[in-house]
């Protein structure tokens, strides 16, 4: 196998053998510095790792391509990171591309039909396909092949396209929306985890000096104990702290310049924004601490229940600040000492 590029495909409106690069992809440019580029780099998730270094040198071995992978999880935690690199460690393209953004067929026929022996094809938020369009994608990932029915009514016919043997990586927010056809043909599905504190700290501390910023040890801490075990967050929080450090103190991120970075920013000690004190706040005050529909409590802070329930839910839950029953959202007795509010007794909630 010859070292090949990293391609990154660029999108052109009017013709079906243009490549289409997701939006997730143009967003995250400016983050491309920061992105390890090789597994031995890559911090975290030892344990899907270990799996797939084995899988690539077992395909390395017998010159095939790694079966296809479907990494899923919370946003943030580095699906696309550990596709790119899955094609560095294979030498080979990546080609990147979204369920979104391919709106009919013969966009996906002409992604398959530009990939080369072995190359990577990475579609993220995978579940928001069309299911026509994964009819389409079954014979692909199953036999390589594509097809395709040419003509309308008895002239109509089918024909089979031979395609590259190639790896598709699908990665999703929310596998449940997965249909089992599809799921069931990948051959490693992978769950990436929140971080933890001192994998976050690491992850800070190396962003930072890919990015020339001094960060002090006590610093990189008092941001990853904030990040909501996210390493997005986390680099996002560095760069405002950066700024922070650059115009109110001398360049230099210590424990205190980011405690008031983060401060200033509405971050609280355990990553909680301001939306997330607004929903335990609204469960509490207006709703005596639950149960609450989540549509009632998302027209009640005038935020989609979508968002509530892929952005903020997650780590509210994992906090221990949530629960969530048949009957809706509730808030615990940690929310309570949180927010320092005291919790009303059970005669006074009206219960006996």
């Amino acid at each position: 196998m010859s070292k090949k590029y990293w391609g990154i495909i660029t999108s052109t409106r009017g013709s079906m053998t243009d490549e289409i690069i997701s939006d997730l992809e143009k967003r995250d440019e400016e983050f491309s510095g920061i992105r390890p580029q090789k597994m031995a780099s890559f911090l975290g998730q030892e344990k899907i790792k270990d799996n797939l270094k084995i899988a690539l040198h077992a395909a390395a071995k017998r010159k095939e391509p790694v079966e296809h992978l479907l990494f899923y999880g919370p946003p943030g935690l580095g699906k696309t990171t550990l596709a790119s690199i899955i094609a560095n460690e294979m030498a080979v393209n990546i080609k990147v591309t979204s369920g979104p953004a391919i709106e009919r067929p013969g966009d996906l026929a002409a992604i398959l039909t530009n990939l080369k022996e072995f190359d990577v094809l990475f579609i993220d938020e995978i579940h928001r396909l069309n299911r026509i369009i994964e009819e389409v994608l079954y014979p692909a990932m199953e036999d390589f092949g594509l097809d395709l029915v040419i003509g309308k009514g008895p002239s109509a016919r089918s024909i089979r396209i031979d395609l590259p043997k190639f790896t598709l990586i699908g990665a999703t927010t929310r596998a449940g929306l997965l249909t089992s056809p599809l799921r069931d043909r990948f051959g490693m599905i992978c769950r990436l985890e929140f971080y933890k504190a001192s994998e976050l700290e690491q992850i800070i501390i190396r962003a930072a000096e890919v990015l020339k910023i001094e960060v002090s040890k006590e610093g990189s801490h008092e941001i990853a104990k904030r990040a909501r075990g996210t390493p997005r967050i986390a680099n996002r929080m560095l760069r405002r702290a950066r700024d922070f450090a650059q115009i109110r103190a001398e360049g230099k991120i210590t424990k205190e310049v980011a405690h008031a970075a983060l401060d200033k920013l509405g971050i609280d000690d355990l990553g909680l924004d301001d939306i997330d004190r607004r929903i335990l706040n609204t469960i509490i005050k207006k709703f005596n601490g639950g149960p609450v529909g989540l549509g009632t409590l998302a027209a009640s802070i005038s935020e989609e229940p979508d968002t509530i329930e892929d952005v903020y839910e997650p780590y509210l839950l994992q906090l221990g600040f949530l629960e969530r029953t048949p009957r809706g959202r509730s808030a615990t007795l940690k929310a309570y000492e949180h927010l320092d509010i005291r919790r009303p007794s059970k005669a006074q909630m009206g219960l006996f």
